[in-house]
């Protein structure tokens, strides 16, 4: 096989459109791990991870199916997209039920390098032996209370924004995969925060 990666991907679609089947292959295997990486970013908010990872070589088959050089940015972000929007559908179809990712914030907690929505809600409700039996019935209380905020108070668009938020995506990516501008999305962002801050600062 030639050495591909001589190339840039822009390139490789290109000669992939006059007929080098064998460029699908070899584009799936380098992103592959790119892939598997955002599965498991996204795997809080309610899915199979192997399931995720199958959903997002669909995804990234159909960038490179549909990568637009004259209309798209560079292919790694065209695909990079395309795998994001292709596992959030299939959670979304899997998951309709569950708007809250509350239950796992404490596995992303350990797992990832925390972002500030993250440091906010996951402070509320982080488990530790250390902590009395007081303490641990407030943070139950300040789960449930920020579920009902989540369910209630926080609109459709809001409760993307705040699940998206919880796998690392920044608002510009969230705005982006959502299909909306980057200034409505950090602005439902800030709402959210606002909400449960308040909530979390006011006794019930």
């Amino acid at each position: 096989m030639e050495n591909y990666s001589e190339y840039s991907d822009e390139e490789l679609i290109i000669r992939y459109r006059e007929g080098e089947q064998q460029i699908v292959d070899y584009l799936m295997e380098k992103y592959k791990n790119v892939v598997r990486s955002k599965a498991g970013r996204m795997f809080i908010l309610g899915a199979d991870k192997d399931d995720l990872i199958q959903e997002g070589m669909i995804g990234l088959f159909k960038a490179v199916r549909d990568y637009d050089s004259g209309r798209d940015a560079s292919f790694y972000t065209f695909a990079d997209l395309c795998v994001s929007r292709q596992m959030y559908t299939a959670i979304q179809a899997a998951n309709r039920k569950k708007h809250s990712p509350l239950n796992s914030y404490i596995s992303l907690y350990k797992n990832q390098e925390e972002t500030d929505m993250e440091s906010e809600l996951i402070g509320a409700i982080q488990n530790s032996s250390e902590r009395n039996p007081e303490e641990i019935l407030i943070d139950r209380e300040n789960v449930e209370a920020i579920e009902k905020i989540i369910e209630n108070d926080l609109s459709p668009f809001e409760r993307q924004v705040l699940e998206l938020s919880m796998t690392g995506m920044n608002y510009q990516d969230i705005a982006r995969l959502l299909g909306k501008d980057s200034k409505s999305t950090d602005n439902a962002l800030n709402r959210v925060k606002t909400k449960i801050k308040k909530q979390l600062k006011e006794p019930e």
